[in-house]
């Protein structure tokens, strides 16, 4: 079997993994990859946002799956153009992937279909947005967050006025995120727990994934500025067995079957970030794809075969799908470069990835980093590494984590030293 990985993230490099481990051995590519997907597909130098460069090169194979990691070629209609070719592929069409591709759709969308979510405004106009900012309306703190699709950093939490007509002059300006932030939502600030849903639909019918707990801010403590994710771990502490059936009956099914009642019928892997708060589970945003760096703990806990359950999605027939996991638990730490989020340091060497991986139960997945004209590891992003371990209990999973990071070094590098300590306290305290 023929599989084309679409993506260059540590999202990637997992499902690379994932699908290199397949009974069925399948000939895996990936374009364009990064320096740790290498060890598991051939890398085919196509970035993945050319939607028409990997359709040409698709058409070309005649590959038997696409797998689609990251949402920017699924917003532009990759999906849609590989399905018209004969080719069956993981991911969503543009129309239901627009749950992620706008903010503005999403919310109405939620609206429309009863889904609880936090009340919100859309703005276009910077003066229409000050207004509300400053008026009596608006409630601190609150969310600001761009329409469009900013690789997980636009999302500004409010304190106050002055923070929030900073954050709305720079995005509906288009200084902060281009056209992304042209349009704004600004939402009530939702407190609780926030939590990772994750569920496979092949159109009609869903199938729950394992639940994944992921930690957005830089710092320790939850502190600092939003980031793609700098950590998680799986299974959640946080959502028991009858939770999760009201988030499966009260907010996935009627999104799924909302979409294909509006001609949107999704195909793919449906993330569902929620906060639980004290009135109820509300949705925080929808993802069109895996998460990251979620994926890089829920794919090492399925006892079974991913390419089975991709392969299964792709073709619209899941009727058959029983997902299992393992008893291990999985505690991802990303480590990122200097300057991240605002800003990332490229071409640092990195030492250490094999000694972290001679520990057991250690994986190091590889977001953004490259090889140097000797061959050497770099780094060449923000998120650098996901260095993800399983173990029998979080705590074990977590100080394995741990001690892989000790052994990795670079210039620069900086990671919170927190992820799943909560839920390691909460645990033991059960």
């Amino acid at each position: 079997m023929r599989v084309l990985l679409v993506g260059s993230g540590g999202r990637e490099s997992a499902l690379a993994w994932a699908l290199s481990r397949s009974q069925r051995k399948p000939a895996l590519a990936c374009a364009p990859g990064n320096a740790g997907v290498e060890r598991h597909a051939r890398r085919v130098p196509i970035a993945a946002e050319d939607v028409e460069a990997l359709v040409a090169h698709a058409r070309q194979e005649r590959y038997d799956l696409v797998v689609v990691g990251p949402e920017v070629p699924l917003t532009r209609g990759l999906a849609d153009r590989l399905r018209a070719e004969g080719i069956p592929v993981f991911g969503p069409e543009a129309r239901a992937a627009e749950v992620e591709g706008s903010k503005a759709f999403s919310k109405a969308f939620m609206e429309r279909h009863r889904i609880p979510t936090a009340r919100s405004r859309t703005f276009d106009d910077l003066s229409d947005a000050l207004r509300f900012l400053d008026g009596s309306d608006a409630a601190y703190p609150l969310v600001v967050k761009a329409d469009g699709l900013a690789a997980g950093k636009g999302v500004v939490m409010a304190d106050d006025a002055s923070t929030a007509r900073a954050a709305a002059t720079s995005m509906l300006s288009g200084a902060a995120f281009g056209d992304a932030g042209r349009r704004i939502v600004v939402e009530e600030m939702l407190r609780g727990r926030e939590v990772s849903y994750f569920a496979l639909s092949d159109g009609a019918r869903f199938v729950e994934l394992a639940p994944c707990q992921d930690y957005k801010r830089v710092g320790d403590g939850d502190r600092g500025p939003n980031t793609g994710g700098m950590g998680t771990y799986s299974p959640s502490a946080w959502l028991d067995d009858a939770m999760r059936d009201t988030l499966a009956r009260s907010i996935v099914a009627p999104t799924i079957e909302g979409l294909a009642s509006e001609g949107r019928p999704f195909r793919g892997v449906l993330f569902v970030g929620l906060m639980l708060t004290a009135a109820g589970p509300k949705v925080l945003e929808y993802n069109a794809r895996f998460g990251d760096p979620e994926t890089q703990v829920l794919l090492p806990r399925l006892d079974g075969d991913w390419l089975d359950l991709l392969e299964a999605t792709a073709r619209g027939d899941l009727s058959g799908a029983t997902p299992r996991w393992k008893s291990d638990a999985a505690v991802c730490v990303v480590m990122a470069s200097r300057g991240y989020p605002e800003s990332s340091s490229k071409g640092d060497p990195i030492d250490g990835l094999d000694a972290a991986e001679a520990l057991p139960g250690v994986v190091v997945f590889h977001a953004g980093t490259a090889r140097d004209a000797s061959g050497r590891v770099v780094t060449a992003g923000g998120r650098v590494l996901g260095v993800t371990a399983t173990g029998p209990g979080l705590a074990t999973a977590r100080s394995r984590a741990y001690e892989a990071v000790a052994r990795i070094r670079w210039d620069g590098e900086h990671h919170r030293s927190d992820i799943a300590a909560d839920a390691v306290s909460a645990t033991r305290g059960a």
